[in-house]
């Protein structure tokens, strides 16, 4: 293939991917790594990092680095492939989830992924965690899978998390499902001295508050 067929087998997977492409996706078009590496050269792709290229002329957004270690959990799917399926093979959580909610001010890094069965990976920036998340706790944001914002709350609750990072994420949240949060805090309560995860929800509600705002 000349430079202009790859460009354009490479576009029926950068259009519908945030403009990125795994090395594995471009080999299942018949795109080598050769290739790639030659149209990184003459500037038509731009190498984020091992294994993913960005089309030129794509801006970078915010999400960039963590949609790219999203796409490497699975570098030979494409993101409309594994959205398609009736489970997630990763959903964003932890600090990750808060950040790509606009949550709080937590670092991001190393991306934590929720992953139905261990996997490993050599990677520093992504960290896998397994679990079985509920469907209703997990939901779409920038086209990635992510978990809820209470859920998002919950977890970094029960990885002990500061409570005035926590408070943060409380302020910045617009919109919250107050009883759905309780129910995932409830198993919580008992460690923070607490009786129910209505009360640890009041007592980071509170936390949330300067001093001269309580009654």
């Amino acid at each position: 293939m000349d430079a202009l067929e790859v460009l354009r087998e490479l576009s029926q997977v950068t259009a519908a991917q945030w403009g990125l492409v795994t090395t594995a996706q471009a080999g299942r078009r018949g795109v080598s790594r050769l290739h790639l590496s030659r149209l990184a050269d003459a500037g038509h792709l731009e190498r984020l990092g091992h294994g993913i290229y960005r089309a030129a002329g794509v801006p970078a957004d915010r999400f960039e680095a963590l949609k790219a270690a999203w796409l490497s959990v699975d570098p030979k799917r494409t993101a409309e492939e594994r959205l398609r399926q009736p489970t997630a093979d990763a959903v964003v959580s932890g600090a990750a989830a808060a950040y790509l909610h606009g949550l709080g001010d937590l670092v991001p890094e190393p991306y934590e992924f929720a992953v139905p069965a261990r996997r490993q990976t050599q990677r520093s920036e992504i960290r896998f965690r397994v679990r079985q998340l509920p469907k209703d706790s997990v939901t779409l944001r920038e086209g990635l899978p992510v978990t809820t914002v209470e859920q998002t709350i919950a977890d970094l609750v029960e990885a002990r998390t500061d409570q005035s990072m926590i408070a943060g994420l409380l302020a910045d949240a617009r919109s919250l499902d107050r009883t759905r949060l309780a129910e995932l805090l409830g198993p919580m309560a008992a460690r923070n001295g607490l009786p129910s995860g209505e009360a640890l929800r009041d007592q980071l509600d509170r936390t949330t508050r300067p001093a001269h705002q309580e009654t």
